[in-house]
């Protein structure tokens, strides 16, 4: 049976490679760096136009532009409003993703809460204090495309709201992300809360390591580094539930040193000590504008942080990998990383007594004297 010219069969899409992949990154990288959200539209619509599949889209191309604008960021070659204005680019492109592809409410939706078989329903969120909420939505939109219920609840959720969505909508997991490490203790007592209701945790994000650690030691019930792999793993078998009566102090038996909580409590100090340091070490410190020393107090207030949940973990690369990155940060933009050792020094003064705390610092001061400062990497801190 012949074809009527009048009425071509349309030809099929050609298949998306890593080629094409590659120049969708680099189009969509174009059009965010400049803000420009309708030549972002652009580029997203024709690779899918082109054969781009939509997970594709999300995470190896959107995702990976995220990433470079991070990069970007670290290497001082983009403003902080700059980096906010491309982030809300990309999120724009995931929800015209999203629109294209919202389910039908008449046909229902798989999952236990229906009765239907079904990859079933999951709560995707943030923890308490992380404001970094793309790669969670990235998530919560991959598993919409494979079929899950999808609860996104976005950016900085605090544990008794989680909660209470957990006991209303009775997920069969909790997906939680974090970019933060500060955000750790945080993220423990929002895994151990779920937990104690029935519920597992799959946890994400730079927060918990390259390899997953810190989910570990925090006793999540899975880790994944990618939404690619979160929902391949969630795929290939349900998350078991959680056996009930777990403390936090079960997964840390080193918290009750108390060091974690009395150096926490001291931060504020611990700042203004670190600061009068540097104007003893630095006098051009005393001659800072207001806005100046603000800043340097904000930085001074991230290397307490970075130690403070360096205690509650009792990991030395933990501070010491911020510590790096954060010399490389100050290197990109003029300031002297000199500056960190005799913040270190007063911390280690002032925490004399503390010989888990001493040993963290003395490991950190070792690591920037005896290595180059590294090139600076998104995702390891949170200066701006």
């Amino acid at each position: 049976m012949s074809t009527s010219p009048q009425h071509p069969v349309p030809a099929r899409p050609t298949p998306f490679g890593e080629a094409e992949l590659r120049g969708a990154v680099e189009k969509l990288w174009q059009a965010v760096s400049r803000g420009d959200e309708y030549a972002a539209y652009g580029v997203v619509l024709g690779a899918h136009g082109a054969g781009a599949d939509d997970e594709s889209l999300l995470l190896d191309v959107i995702g990976t532009v995220q990433r470079k604008v991070g990069e970007e960021w670290a290497a001082n070659r983009m403003s902080v409003a700059m980096e906010h204005a491309a982030t809300a680019v990309n999120d724009r492109m995931i929800a015209a993703l999203a629109a294209r592809h919202a389910p039908d409410p008449a046909l229902g939706r798989p999952g236990r809460v229906t009765g239907q078989d079904g990859p079933g329903r999951i709560t995707v969120a943030c923890v308490d204090g992380e404001w970094h909420a793309l790669p969670a939505r990235l998530l919560a939109e991959v598993l919409r495309l494979r079929g899950w219920h999808v609860d996104y609840l976005g950016a900085q959720v605090p544990t008794p709201h989680l909660i209470a969505h957990v006991h209303r909508t009775g997920p069969d997991a909790v997906a939680l992300s974090s970019s933060l490490a500060t955000r750790l203790p945080t993220a423990h007592a929002a895994i151990t809360a779920c937990q104690a209701v029935g519920v597992p945790v799959l946890v994400g994000g730079a927060a918990f390591g390259e390899d997953g650690r810190y989910a570990r030691l925090l006793g999540a019930d899975a880790w994944a580094p990618d939404g690619r792999a979160a929902a391949d793993l969630l795929a290939r078998s349900p998350l078991k539930p959680p056996l009930t009566g777990h403390q936090p102090v079960d997964d840390l038996p080193h918290l009750v040193d108390q060091e974690y909580t009395m150096v926490r409590r001291d931060s504020s100090r611990l700042v203004k000590a670190a600061l009068a340091g540097l104007e003893d070490r630095f006098p051009a410190v005393r001659s800072y504008t207001d806005r100046q020393r603000q800043h340097t107090a904000e930085d001074l207030g991230h290397i307490v942080d970075f130690l403070v949940v360096a205690l509650y973990m009792d990991c030395e690369q933990l501070f010491t990998r911020f510590l790096t990155w954060t010399a490389g940060i100050l290197t990109a933009r003029g300031v002297p990383a000199a500056s960190l050792t005799p913040t270190l020094d007063v911390l280690g003064t002032e925490l004399k007594e503390f010989p888990r705390a001493g040993r963290l610092i003395n490991h950190a001061r070792q690591a920037l004297d005896g290595s180059a400062v590294p090139a600076a990497r998104s995702g390891s801190g949170v200066l701006r």
